[in-house]
């Protein structure tokens, strides 16, 4: 119980932390999605290094390397997170704030999904009904956008299958990500090169200031990372998805309220659909678990 607790500490910090996170990217709205992501990814790796340093983690580092059960699962991890990374950065500098929260109100139902067909988990009626529910919201959206809304669509199915692939590695939250920052890392540094060489850098032409907050992306994104991961190997992936809440909510405040995106009737229509599946999709779950602790009393009697 006590390494729950922490577990769901940690969780509640990282989802508090990327809530607040459009807020950071539109202060760098000045450089493309790749560029900010490539630097994020190379400043992270730093960090990272500095940490398994510091906490003397490199043989625990070295072990996972030498174990392809989960080393694998970690190199899937980078490649799901990188794109998680870009696709927001992206959605966040060309002002769709609001969509890139319906791909985060939409992950726990993926999630559920993925137990369904990957764990052969069995979905209770009511979970059903909110699934179907969220389809039908996404498919409102695609009607009124003219298109799928694919910020929201990408965002859902590569941090979705980031955090399933980060149980199944089971590999602590520093040590796990040393392995994902140093696999993308290469590709990341070529991607920084490349546009200085063709002269297309901006991160170096807009002042020491701009300079630093692009520095800083690396222990701003390894923090909240390194949170979550503690928290995925502490506690279920059913409280990873209902803390998953706090992201989107605070995301969506932010691009309505601050950064005053459009709000049409059928996105409002959209969104409220989205919120009643969730409302039914955790209202089940605590019930659920209700009655398991109800439960328990008698078989320990028993």
């Amino acid at each position: 119980m006590s390494e729950q607790r922490r577990g769901f500490g940690f969780g509640l910090t990282a989802y508090l932390i990327w809530g607040i996170f459009p807020l950071y990217w539109k202060l760098l709205d000045s450089s493309g999605a790749v560029e900010l992501l490539a630097h994020r990814i190379v400043w992270s790796l730093l960090t990272i290094v500095a940490l398994v340093l510091v906490r003397r983690r490199a043989g625990q580092v070295r072990a996972l390397l030498a174990d392809p059960r989960r080393r694998w699962p970690l190199v899937a991890a980078s490649v799901l997170i990188s794109v998680n990374w870009g696709v927001y950065i992206w959605g966040v500098n060309h002002d769709r704030i609001v969509e890139t929260s319906l791909g985060y109100f939409i992950t726990p139902l993926f999630t559920v999904l993925l137990g369904v067909v990957i764990l052969k988990e069995r979905l209770r009626v009511v979970q059903w009904i909110a699934v179907a529910i969220a389809f039908l919201a996404v498919a409102g959206l695609t009607i009124e956008n003219g298109r799928p809304p694919w910020v929201a669509i990408l965002l859902t199915f590569s941090f979705g299958f980031y955090g399933f692939v980060k149980k199944k590695a089971g590999a602590g939250a520093i040590e796990g990500m040393a392995i994902e920052s140093a696999t993308i890392a290469p590709l990341a540094l070529v991607a920084i090169l490349m546009l200085g060489f063709q002269g297309n850098s901006t991160v170096t032409h807009e002042g020491p200031g701009y300079l630093i907050l692009v520095l800083l992306t690396g222990p701003l994104t390894a923090v909240p990372l390194l949170l979550f991961g503690a928290a995925a190997t502490r506690i279920s992936l059913t409280t990873l998805g209902l803390l998953n809440y706090i992201t989107p909510i605070m995301q969506f405040i932010l691009g309505v309220l601050v950064f005053h995106e459009q709000m049409t009737t059928m996105r409002w229509v959209g969104f409220g659909l989205v919120w009643l599946a969730l409302t039914i999709f955790t209202w089940d779950s605590m019930a659920k678990r209700r009655r398991a602790l109800r439960l328990e009393p008698v078989a320990a009697g028993v």
